[in-house]
C-alpha cells in the first residue's frame, strides 16, 4: 500500500515537502510545497516547464509534472520540518522519456523480467573549499600524501561527524569516512543496497553534503578536478546481481579464482565493451577529462584510470575485483548523474550477458605504467577518450546504448552536451595566449 502522505506530515511534523527530480546534467530540481497540497501533488505531481531545466524541450511544450515517489521520502535531518521527495516526470500522460530516473527504472524492469536484482553502491569523494572556490578551505592540509591523514581529518569533525550523523539517523548504513589521496579531499561511505534506492541516496547525499558544508561556512565541491595538481574526485560504483528475493548473489563463485560466476564475467564483458560509449555518462563534464588519462599528481598517482581494462585487487585499472561476487567500477567521477551513470552501466552489464560477452584478459599489472598508445595497444586493451566530444560522437554511435536507453534521451544528451562543449572551445584561455600570441 502506498505512502499516504498527507497523513505522513501530520504524523511527522513535516511542514513542506521538496519534490524533486533530476535534469539530463545532473541538476537538482525542486518545487517547495505546504504539507496542506501534498495530497494534490502525490496524484497529480508538480509543475515545471521542463525548457527552463537541462531537457531539451522548448517553451511550446507541455507543462511537466513530477510525480513524487513516496517511498523515497527523507525528512531533512538538519531540518525535519521538511521532507524530500525523488519523483518520475510525466507529460501530456506519459513519462518523459528523456528523464534520467524513467531510465534507470526501466534498465532495472528489464532486469527483473530477466530474473535479476541489481544491488549497487557508491563512493562519493568531495573536496571542501572556501566559498569563493579558489582553494582548499583548510590552509594547514598541506601533506604531500595526506590520504587518511587523522588531522586533517579532525580537523574537519564538525562537518564529517555531522554528515555521517545524518546518515545514521536516515538508516543508510555509514561505515567509514576519511580523508583521501588529495588535500581538502573526502569519501564517506555508506552500504550497498538495490540500484534504484542508491541513485536517490546518491543525489540526496550531493545536496545534503552541500548544504551542511555551507551551514559551517565551508563550500563542497564534486567537481572531477577542481585542481590541477590533486587527485580528482571520483565516484566508484560496485555492483553485483541477486537473485530476484535479493537472498543469492548470483556473481559470486567461490570455487573460481576470483570469486566471479560465469555471469559475472558476461557483465563484466559488457562493461568493457561498452566503456567507451558509456563514458560520457560515467565522465559527463569538460573538466572530467582532466581527471582522467591525466600525469601523475602531487601524492605521485592519480588513481583514476586511462584504459579500459580490468584486474583483481588493484587499483590502477578501470575495473577492479576487490573480493568474490562483486566488480567496483573506477572510471566514473563525482560529476556523474546518479541515474544516467547506473541506467549506463546496467544496459551495458545486461548487453554483456545477453550477447555473452567476453571481457578478454585479466590485467594484473601497473597500468600506470603503461601511458603511450602503442603499449597500451601491445597489451589488447581500449584507451579511454581523450576529451568529452571523443565520449559523445561514441554514446551516440552506440547501438546497444540507444536500444536500451532510447533515441530520444540519447539524442537529447548529446545536443545538450555538445552545446556545452562548444562553448568551452570557444572559449580563449591565458594557456593559448601565452603560448600562440608570438607564432
Amino acid at each position: 500500500m502506498a505512502i499516504d502522505l498527507a497523513k505522513t506530515a501530520k504524523d511527522k511534523k513535516i511542514n513542506y515537502f521538496l519534490i524533486s527530480f533530476v535534469d539530463l546534467f545532473g541538476v537538482l530540481r525542486s518545487k517547495f510545497v505546504p504539507a496542506r497540497a501534498i495530497a494534490g501533488m502525490q496524484k497529480e505531481g508538480a509543475g515545471f516547464a521542463g525548457f527552463a531545466t537541462w531537457l531539451d524541450m522548448t517553451p511550446a511544450d507541455s507543462d511537466m509534472f513530477a510525480i513524487p515517489d513516496a517511498d523515497t521520502l527523507i525528512q531533512l535531518p538538519w531540518k525535519p520540518e521538511v521532507g524530500w521527495l525523488a519523483s518520475d516526470l510525466w507529460m501530456d500522460g506519459s513519462e518523459v522519456e528523456a528523464s534520467p530516473r524513467v531510465a534507470l527504472r526501466r534498465q532495472l524492469d528489464k532486469a527483473k523480467q530477466q530474473g535479476y536484482r541489481i544491488k549497487t553502491g557508491v563512493e562519493c569523494e568531495y573536496f571542501l573549499i572556501s566559498a569563493d572556490g579558489k582553494a582548499i578551505a583548510d590552509e594547514r592540509d598541506i601533506q604531500e600524501k595526506p590520504c587518511y591523514d587523522q588531522s586533517a581529518l579532525m580537523r574537519r569533525y564538525d562537518v564529517i561527524s555531522e554528515i555521517c550523523d545524518c546518515m545514521d539517523t536516515l538508516g543508510w548504513g555509514p561505515y567509514q569516512n576519511d580523508h583521501e589521496d588529495g588535500n581538502g579531499q573526502f569519501e564517506m561511505n555508506w552500504d550497498y543496497d538495490d540500484a534504484l534506492k542508491t541513485a536517490d541516496r546518491h543525489v540526496f547525499f550531493k545536496y545534503m553534503t552541500k548544504a551542511i558544508a555551507e551551514k559551517h561556512g565551508l563550500r563542497a565541491t564534486f567537481m572531477p578536478k577542481p585542481f590541477t595538481d590533486l587527485t580528482g574526485n571520483g565516484c566508484h560504483a560496485h555492483v553485483s546481481v541477486w537473485s530476484p528475493t535479493g537472498k543469492k548473489n548470483l556473481f559470486l563463485d567461490k570455487k573460481e579464482e576470483m570469486g566471479l560466476s560465469k555471469l559475472a564475467y558476461k557483465f563484466l564483458g559488457g562493461i568493457v565493451h561498452n566503456a567507451q560509449a558509456a563514458c560520457s555518462f560515467f565522465n559527463p563534464t569538460v573538466n572530467s577529462y582532466k581527471r582522467i588519462n591525466a600525469p601523475p599528481t602531487l601524492s605521485g598517482a592519480t588513481w583514476s584510470p586511462n584504459t579500459v581494462s580490468y584486474t583483481g585487487n588493484n587499483r590502477t585499472h578501470m575495473i577492479r575485483i576487490p573480493d568474490a561476487g562483486r566488480f567496483e567500477l573506477r572510471l566514473m567521477d563525482g560529476a556523474a548523474n546518479p541515474y544516467l551513470m547506473q541506467a549506463a552501466v546496467l544496459a551495458a552489464g545486461l548487453d554483456g550477458i545477453e550477447n555473452n560477452r567476453n571481457p578478454g584478459k585479466r590485467h594484473d599489472i601497473n597500468m600506470y605504467e603503461f601511458r603511450r598508445v602503442d603499449e597500451i595497444e601491445k597489451l589488447g586493451v581500449k584507451k579511454l577518450p581523450l576529451n568529452l566530444l571523443d565520449a559523445l560522437r561514441a554514446t551516440g554511435e552506440s547501438k546497444v546504448l540507444r536500444a536500451a536507453l532510447g533515441d530520444d534521451l540519447i539524442d537529447s544528451y548529446i545536443k545538450l552536451k555538445t552545446v556545452e562543449w562548444d562553448s568551452y572551445a570557444s572559449h580563449l584561455t591565458q594557456w593559448e595566449r601565452d603560448n600562440s600570441l608570438d607564432c
